[in-house]
């Protein structure tokens, strides 16, 4: 990852720290990476540096604070065992112990979701859900509730934006359908939504429908992978990410956020999160995006690619912590 043009940052490639030193009180962390699936003994976060001597200040705070994920493709691999990563879902859940709070940020429903966390059988729970890349919700007691305000809020500016869409609906799915082999239909997040036959033929349709989107003010397109829908330009992964932010007192400088689709794009941004990491299995327009801001671009996929950066991360940000105190 390339600095980040902040205090401290110019010094990276050139300071190290030993932070062996760390009581008790301070974050351990796992190794991951290449051995990402497996259940490795505690590690105090001295385990990252060498070099010259140091110390951390006794005030010295976790430096990331709140943790968004992607599910499917990023966090999730439906096919592999387990499909969560044993080390990632122990380093999520040792900083959660240190006060961390961790978001699944997807394109899924509740249902669909929660389903599949269950089957998953994790060691761990998302503190909070973003579900079709717009709705929150809290873990409270034992059980997700939705944060009201938000919700409402959400879905009033999608039933007033359709209103104005609706009308201009079937010339849209006329155009589809004389050019492709697409499943058009509505469902209850939205008025317009698609599955492609082929990746290219999903490019098309959203070209298309990108430029229908610069007529209608609000109006965007969210896609993943051959799936698509209408939403309001105001409501989507970054937009939730930050609400949770807000409501948690937790600044973008702590927030640490990965992805690998176009749906995903909103959230992996500096306005949302300052620490940014993709899996290998990202799309092109998610790792140009990622490496663009500075962000780290793992050489693993799905679950491994996600605990690969967010422990570059945490090194990267402690370093950064570190420097802040001594300069």
């Amino acid at each position: 990852m390339a600095s980040a043009g902040r205090k401290g940052d110019s010094l990276l490639s050139s300071a190290a720290v030993d932070l062996g030193s760390c009581t008790k009180d301070y974050w351990p962390i796992h190794p991951v990476g290449r051995n990402a699936n497996r259940v490795l003994a505690p590690a105090r976060i001295g385990w990252f540096f060498s070099g010259a001597a140091g110390r951390l200040p006794p005030s010295m705070a976790l430096p990331i604070k709140l943790i968004a994920t992607d599910f499917d493709g990023t966090l999730f691999a439906e096919f592999e065992n387990p499909p969560v990563p044993l080390a990632l879902q122990n380093l999520i859940r040792q900083l959660q112990e240190h006060g961390a709070r961790w978001v699944i940020n997807t394109g899924r429903d509740l249902s669909s979701l929660l389903e599949s966390l269950a089957r998953a059988h994790l060691l761990i729970q998302p503190d909070y859900l973003v579900v079709v890349e717009r709705e929150i919700y809290m873990h409270r007691d034992c059980q997700y509730v939705e944060c009201a305000e938000w919700n409402h809020a959400c879905s009033e500016a999608h039933r007033q934006l359709f209103l104005r869409v609706r009308p201009d609906l079937p010339r849209l799915a006329a155009w589809v359908r004389q050019r492709f082999r697409a499943t058009l239909y509505e469902d209850s997040y939205s008025p317009f939504c698609f599955i492609a036959e082929k990746t290219q033929d999903a490019d098309a349709i959203h070209a298309y429908l990108n430029e229908y989107c610069r007529e209608v003010a609000g109006l965007t397109v969210v896609r993943n992978d051959v799936y698509a829908r209408f939403s309001h330009r105001d409501f989507n992964k970054g937009s939730a990410l930050t609400e949770i932010a807000r409501l948690l007192k937790v600044s973008p400088d702590e927030t640490f956020a990965a992805g690998d689709h176009f749906n995903d794009l909103p959230m992996l941004s500096l306005d949302h999160a300052r620490w940014l990491a993709a899996p290998a299995n990202a799309i092109a327009a998610v790792q140009n995006s990622v490496r663009r801001q500075n962000g780290y671009v793992s050489q693993w996929s799905n679950g491994q690619g996600v605990a690969d950066g967010l422990e570059f991360c945490l090194k990267r940000a402690a370093m950064l912590q570190y420097l802040d105190w001594v300069i």
